[in-house]
């Protein structure tokens, strides 16, 4: 894709809570037990001409059903820092999971950028094992069907670039086709890891997230996100609150809401 690269702003939006302790967040537990509390984001890359929200989160009714509080809409946070969610042209679906690929109806105008690989796992084989289905939406996976026959599904194979200075990366490991955003922003080149690391502990330690198709793959994936990245304080993990206090908010009134991740952190 010619053109220059372009310096994006890069936020995170907090949506969600759930409190949990840090023995459910790694494969084999943990010895300390302590409390580790879950955020759940999604994220917006802001240039110059173009707007790219990252995933779509999930509604009230949906976290009602799964034992989550949605603090803040989604189209809540996205206004604050000047998003309008029907005029979004661009959203990239990490992966197809129920806190990523929900709110169906919100954003009537977008293409949808997904790997192939991602499709195939959540509507194939796979999704005949409940343990591997129930942290998918039938619903959700039946939309994004619904979206492709009406020519707003944009498929991606490993590596794309969607924009000078922001690509799509295959990883998975969490599911079969996760992949992460490479944004290049005025401190250099940010990744959005998304569920390749939930937390900074997972990659950091070498420990899993229990939730895993592949094993093997999200641990590799820690190395490819930070090769990806300009430095470990370049890549962002997918649900830690820590992100919130490392980096500085959009304004005062969205601390611990929305943060820049564009900017230098804290």
């Amino acid at each position: 894709m010619s053109g220059p690269i372009e310096n994006y702003r890069v936020y995170a939006i907090k949506y969600a809570h759930h409190d949990r302790l840090a023995s459910v967040n790694f494969i084999g537990g943990d010895p300390h037990d302590e409390p580790m509390p879950l955020d759940y984001f999604v994220w917006a890359v802001v240039g110059e001409s173009r707007v790219f929200v990252v995933d779509t989160g999930f509604d009230a009714q949906t976290a009602k059903q799964r034992g989550r509080e949605v603090l803040t809409p989604i189209e809540t946070g996205l206004k604050k820092i000047g998003i309008q969610a029907g005029e979004v042209e661009d959203v990239i679906i990490t992966h197809m999971h129920y806190d990523h690929a929900g709110n169906r109806n919100l954003f009537p105008r977008a293409r949808y950028h997904i790997q192939d690989r991602e499709m195939s796992f959540c509507t194939g084989r796979c999704m005949c094992h409940g343990a591997l289905r129930h942290t998918f939406e039938v619903d959700d996976v039946k939309a994004m069907v619904d979206r492709v026959f009406e020519g707003r599904v944009q498929f991606h194979d490993g590596a794309s670039e969607l924009a000078p200075g922001l690509s799509v990366h295959w990883v998975g490991g969490h599911t079969g086709g996760l992949q992460v955003v490479r944004v290049h922003t005025a401190r250099g080149w940010v990744v959005l890891a998304s569920d390749a690391s939930h937390l900074y502990a997972n990659m950091e330690q070498g420990r899993p997230y229990p939730i895993v198709y592949n094993v093997g793959d999200m641990l590799e994936g820690y190395a490819a996100v930070h090769a990806l990245a300009d430095s470990e304080a370049h890549v962002i993990p997918g649900h830690d609150p820590e992100v919130l206090r490392r980096f500085p908010a959009h304004e005062r009134d969205t601390e611990g809401w929305i943060a820049r991740l564009d900017a230098t952190p804290r």
